[in-house]
């Protein structure tokens, strides 16, 4: 794997120099665009827009548009902003994981001591570990200052980046029905139906199939082998259906399996 970034995490006055890696990596098939005419790679190229030609890569700089004028900002420009944070993960507080919403998180991370660092990592690692708290701090990376929070993974300290609050959309626009904080006998049939439903969860049971199919399809159709898609048509549920019946139905379903 290859660093991404590099910096240290200060935790009181302990400061533990660290190297930054992708946790994940994409399970999707890479696949290329291409001319519907003769199959050549599409290429993208970033040109001038005044001039129409190309421009190298090394003579593209940033800038910000203010009043028709562009502010041309240089990489110091952005380390001016705030040095600390773009080499420091400052742990400024810690907090219990349950308390953040999961539509905060955005991106996890490995984070791996760097020399003379192992001690030090081993200790933060092991100490959230006996604690049950997550390590909550703020970082830049790549020109745009991030919300983190720090817990361990088996024998690693991931970095989990969060969104913030105003990142996220309010949901005033969407037509929702009421929240229901009564009792009624559809919803009684319904936590019934969730408590048959439950199971621990095993992420290793959890596959990307429809990668897998897909590559199937490919390899069949490069021997010239065509599969044909079944054609699914979406059932909208009318305001009128009885969800009392459904309930019921879906109960006894999965009783019928389990039997």
């Amino acid at each position: 794997m290859r660093s991404i970034w590099t910096g240290s995490v200060s935790f009181g006055l302990i400061n533990i120099p660290i190297k930054m890696f992708s946790a994940v990596q994409e399970s999707s098939l890479d696949m290329d665009m291409l001319d519907k005419k003769d199959h050549a790679n599409i290429k993208f190229k970033r040109v001038n827009e005044n001039t129409g030609k190309e421009v190298d890569f090394s003579n593209i700089v940033k800038g910000y548009k203010i009043e028709d004028k562009y502010v041309i900002l240089e990489d110091s420009d952005f380390e001016a902003a705030d040095a600390i944070k773009t080499k420091t993960i400052d742990i400024e507080s810690f907090a219990f994981e349950k308390e953040i919403q999961s539509i905060y998180y955005e991106q996890p991370y490995y984070l791996e001591p760097d020399k003379g660092a192992m001690n030090a990592y081993g200790l933060l690692r092991d100490a959230l570990e006996a604690s049950g708290k997550v390590g909550v701090t703020r970082f830049v990376l790549r020109n745009k200052e991030s919300l983190a929070i720090l817990k361990p993974y088996k024998n690693v300290i991931v970095l989990n980046r969060i969104r913030f609050e105003q990142e996220i959309r309010n949901t005033d626009e969407l037509k929702l029905p009421p929240v229901s904080k009564k009792a009624t006998k559809e919803m009684d049939m319904a936590e019934k139906l969730i408590d048959q439903l439950t199971e621990k969860f095993d992420i290793t049971g959890f596959k990307d199939e429809y990668t897998a199919k897909l590559l199937d399809i490919i390899k069949k159709k490069a021997k010239g082998k065509v599969q044909k898609a079944t054609k699914l048509k979406v059932v909208h549920n009318k305001q009128s259906d009885d969800l009392m019946s459904m309930l019921k139905a879906s109960l006894e379903t999965k009783t019928k399996k389990s039997s």
